[in-house]
């Protein structure tokens, strides 16, 4: 897998509330650029989504599946299970509490199936986590 790119934002809200949306993923359609389509495939027991299987069209369309791991309640892990255009794409969020806001660090590393010189790559990659954060951060402050 290829180096991760790393973005990161303060946003006013506590870290349960920023995972709260962050794990809303039925929800993504309303506030996540280009998300077309969103839908659970497998639950665990306590109902924490554990694959889900997303649709983008975001200039270039795209249909992938991600399995999660909640490796504590302030971090999500995510790697690819099925996707047309990525061979691999790993990622996290980190939520770290500071004074009343949270401060929120996105990793994420993609492989796509098509050819790509590593500095366009990872300019994509910031985009995208860029991208992420601001939606994320505007989501999360306008439900409080």
């Amino acid at each position: 897998m290829p180096e991760q790119t790393t973005s990161s934002i303060d946003i006013d809200a506590t870290p349960e509330q920023v995972m709260a949306v962050i794990v809303d993923f039925e929800d993504y359609p309303a506030w996540v650029q280009g998300m077309k389509k969103v839908e659970v495939v497998e639950r665990s027991a306590d109902g924490r989504a554990e694959q889900v299987h997303f649709e983008l069209d975001a200039g270039v369309k795209d249909a992938y599946t991600l399995a999660y791991d909640y490796a504590d309640p302030h971090t999500l892990h995510w790697h690819l299970v099925d996707g047309k255009l990525m061979r691999a794409m790993d990622g996290t969020y980190e939520l770290a509490e500071a004074g009343s806001r949270t401060h929120v660090t996105y990793r994420l590393a993609v492989d796509l199936a098509i050819p790509m010189i590593g500095m366009l790559r990872r300019k994509a990659e910031k985009v995208i986590i860029d991208t992420a954060l601001k939606g994320l951060k505007k989501r999360v402050e306008s439900q409080r």
